[in-house]
Parts: structure tokens; sequence; C-alpha cells
């Protein structure tokens, strides 16, 4: 059986099974172009999945707030603003808190808000405690009957 070895390397004449080498590469070109289009398609649908209404709420800039000791500050569904259990109108909260965080920088204001409020009259009350000073805030609710704790 006479064989031949060309410049390629590959054999010639009667044995063939050097012919077919297995590929040691794998194709990525397929997966790319899937991931492409998933890409393409997660772009052009994200934007229409956002669900929600417009609201125009009021602006305020909130931080993170840490536990400390306890004052309650409440309104009434009527607007009005109690301190602890003493009425006071809005313009007076801040410069009345102010002695108060004074001598407490550490006070945590609790604050219980009407459900049937207006959310601007909130953050009007929200802004006065910051403007004397408040640095703990936390919000009162009442837990809904049958809930599971």
């Amino acid at each position: 059986m006479a064989v031949q070895v060309n410049g390629s390397g590959r054999l010639r004449g009667g044995d063939q099974r050097g012919r077919y080498r297995p590929l040691s590469e794998i194709n990525v070109t397929p997966f790319v172009d899937v991931m492409l289009v998933l890409l393409i398609v997660f772009m052009v649908t994200a934007p229409l999945l956002t669900v929600g209404v417009d609201v125009n709420l009021p602006k305020n800039d909130g931080d993170d707030l840490p536990d400390g000791k306890i004052f309650y500050v409440s309104i009434k569904d009527d607007g009005s603003v109690y301190l602890q259990n003493q009425k006071v109108p809005l313009g007076k909260v801040a410069p009345r808190m102010q002695a108060v965080f004074k001598a407490n920088p550490e006070l945590t204001v609790y604050f219980r808000g009407d459900r049937n409020l207006e959310y601007g009259r909130v953050m009007d009350v929200v802004e006065a405690l910051k403007d004397a000073g408040m640095q703990n805030l936390g919000l009162v609710t009442k837990p809904e009957v049958g809930s599971i704790r």
C-alpha cells in the first residue's frame, strides 16, 4: 500500500483515517446572535413595563433616620397639629420643636397622621420639623384587622 504525505500533513492514498480531524473549538456565533436578539427585546419592552399613574408629589429630600427616644406629632383630619397632646399652629411647630431638639438631639419623632389627610399638609409639618432640627422620624400606622405578624 503506497502512502504519500502532502505539504498539509494529510494522508493521500489508501488509508483515509487522518482525513477528518475533530473540531476543538466551540462556535459561539449562534449564542451571540440569540443574546443580541434577547437584549433588543428587553430594551424595547422595558419602557413599556412601568406601571403607575403620574402624581404631583410634594418635594422633600429625606434621609434614613436612626431610632432614638419617642415624641409624638399628630395631625387630625381637619389639619390641626398636636405636639404630644398640645394643639399648636403650624407656624409655631418649628420654634417649639427647636427647644425640644436642643434639649435632646437624638429624639425620635413619631408622626401620627389621619388617614384622610392631604399629603401636602403632612409634608408641611415634616418640613417644619426638619427646619427645627429633626433627625429621626417614624410613621405610626394601625395594623389591618386579621393581619398576621
